[in-house]
């Protein structure tokens, strides 16, 4: 399989207020989200303008904004989900991979926003029941930092690569980790509600796995990559398998890349709000050419960046 080109989702955390007033400027922008707000039951056109960073940064928010605002950017710079041969391969980071899952044609735009609705409700749920929380891990050597976390009680709930790892468990945990904290690192508590990916999100899983039972997946028409393993996965069941239980285990973004390395992809794109996996990939994707999507006066240029990395895309 020949990867060249790669569009990927970011995950919670990316948004910032206001970051979709250029977008909504596009009425065929401004009409797909209103009508997955209606699927969320939200006022995502408000959230993606006006509110402010705090309304945002709630969990039950932020995942359908963040994974409406890839659908809607994709669909704005591919047209049709699952349609676009000319991508050799798809993936996002957490909650993004809800977002990759609808562009490669696993699941509809609503059947996509209803699951994060209701992931995003659950890990809300599952956040409130104790405190708990995550912190980003930068530097230092990879085998004692995660020797560490585990000495902690930690678990190593994001590993995306060279240099970053988040760290996952209870504020208290956290807070002991913090002050034995391992050699040449530096710490970032997360602005985040929960420690997601971890085995205090149980709860989330079992109500995820109710609501997609009234989902029908569809096998993936792009090669899709899965957090789990960093595996492409065909299977749409399975693809929604993972998605499930994804929720309490660890993302490993690190495995996504090195499959996307090893596949020879010579352009990555990263929908709307971008800047974080391109981040990560300029550390960890040497040679790899890099693409921000962020505003609809870039859709010429993203275009012509798609283009120009147009591999066979077979799945």
């Amino acid at each position: 399989m020949d990867y060249v080109l790669a569009i990927v989702a970011p995950g919670q955390g990316a948004q910032t207020p206001g970051f979709l007033a250029p977008w909504l400027q596009l009425p065929s922008f401004a009409e797909r989200l209103t009508a997955l707000g209606e699927v969320a039951q939200l006022d995502l056109a408000a959230h993606g303008t006006t509110s402010d960073a705090d309304t945002i940064r709630d969990t039950a928010v932020a995942q359908p904004l963040l994974v409406a605002s890839a659908i809607a950017t994709a669909a704005e710079l591919l047209g049709e989900a699952g349609a676009d041969q000319r991508v050799g391969a798809v993936a996002g980071h957490s909650v993004g991979e809800l977002a990759a899952a609808a562009i490669a044609g696993v699941l509809g735009e609503d059947e996509a926003i209803t699951l994060v609705r209701e992931r995003g409700r659950a890990m809300a749920e599952a956040s409130a029941l104790r405190p708990t929380s995550m912190t980003a891990v930068i530097g230092g050597d990879r085998d004692e930092v995660l020797a560490a976390i585990e000495a902690a009680g930690l678990t190593p709930a994001n590993n995306n690569g060279s240099g970053q790892i988040v760290a996952a468990g209870t504020v208290e945990q956290l807070e002991a980790f913090a002050e034995q904290a391992p050699k040449r690192t530096r710490l970032f508590p997360l602005s985040v509600a929960g420690a997601f990916h971890t085995v205090h999100m149980e709860p989330a899983v079992a109500h995820l796995r109710e609501v997609a039972a009234t989902v029908e997946p569809r096998d993936a028409s792009l090669a899709l990559l899965s957090n789990r393993d960093g595996q492409v996965v065909t299977s749409g069941a399975d693809y929604l398998e993972r998605l499930i239980n994804q929720v309490a285990n660890p993302v490993r973004w690190d495995l996504c890349m090195a499959t996307l390395a090893e596949q020879g992809i010579t352009g990555m794109l990263e929908l709307t709000p971008a800047g974080t996996l391109t981040g990560i990939a300029k550390r960890n994707l040497k040679g790899v050419e890099l693409f921000n999507l962020n505003t609809p006066d870039q859709l010429d240029e993203a275009r012509a960046f798609v283009e120009q990395h147009a591999g066979n895309g077979e799945a």
